[in-house]
């Protein structure tokens, strides 16, 4: 393109005034700082803007997957986590600690073996080790599942009274499979027997085809931090003798992590 040309359509293009781009950075901060979703109110309180210029910033963050809609809130986006290899919730320097005993899981199931973080009213699998026996499941590509329908989800809920407060008062849940759990006092009562037993089971509640066995990891401060997960074909999963194996890693991996 001709020098001349180029300054011709850089003069003319339009450009956007700085104040847009540092409302925008004050609402990726506070998304950014947030363990939940944040809803448009409280995005308004803590950066100062109003409603209606915060609603018009986050549009523009959404399309360009810097932020996401989750229920009524936001958090930070797929395009933002991926630039700063974010993952959520995470204990730092956890995955030197952790990465064996998934190895070791792998080997002993043949199966895919997961690990889950909460984010926002979502799980997010920050590792996925896949079996011989691999299963496809809804999941595969975004890294992101519900936690109402899926095994890792439920360890988390069961453990975390912030995070199932927030989950069973949306009232109901989308149905993914004839199988899939919509009903809050339902779920309430299945949670009830994770904490019990320590073990969390989903089949065939997210994927046709694919049932789910995990248990919760819990961090050095005593709370649940992660959940590790295997998923193996649906009908012939020996869900009983799977749950054993992955509650025994997830009991390593938690007192693994307070000595590390």
């Amino acid at each position: 393109m001709p020098l001349q040309t180029a300054r011709q359509e850089h003069l003319t293009r339009p450009v956007t005034p700085i104040g847009s781009l540092e409302r925008g950075i004050d609402i990726l901060l506070a998304l950014s700082a947030a363990p939940r979703p944040v809803s448009l109110a409280q995005l308004s309180r803590s950066t100062g803007l109003p409603k209606s210029t915060a609603h018009r910033i986050l549009g523009v963050l959404c399309a360009r997957e810097l932020a996401r809609r989750v229920g009524t809130g936001y958090l930070p986006g797929r395009q933002l986590e991926t630039m700063a290899g974010i993952a959520r919730n995470r204990i730092p320097g956890s995955r030197r600690v952790v990465l064996p005993y998934l190895l070791c899981l792998q080997e002993t199931t043949r199966q895919t073996v997961n690990l889950a973080v909460p984010a926002g009213l979502e799980a997010r699998y920050v590792e996925r080790l896949y079996g011989h026996d691999r299963v496809r499941s809804r999941s595969d590509g975004t890294d992101l599942a519900p936690l109402h329908c899926t095994a890792t989800g439920k360890a988390l809920l069961a453990f975390d009274s912030g995070l199932r407060e927030e989950v069973l008062g949306q009232g109901g849940f989308e149905r993914l499979t004839s199988r899939t759990i919509t009903g809050v006092a339902t779920l309430e009562r299945e949670l009830a027997q994770v904490r019990r037993y320590g073990v969390a089971y989903a089949q065939e509640e997210y994927t046709e085809g694919v049932s789910c066995v995990a248990a919760p990891v819990f961090g050095p401060g005593g709370g649940v931090c992660m959940s590790v997960g295997v998923a193996a074909p649906g009908p012939s999963a020996p869900l009983a003798r799977l749950g054993l194996t992955v509650r025994g890693a997830a009991q390593a991996i938690s007192a693994a992590l307070v000595v590390a």
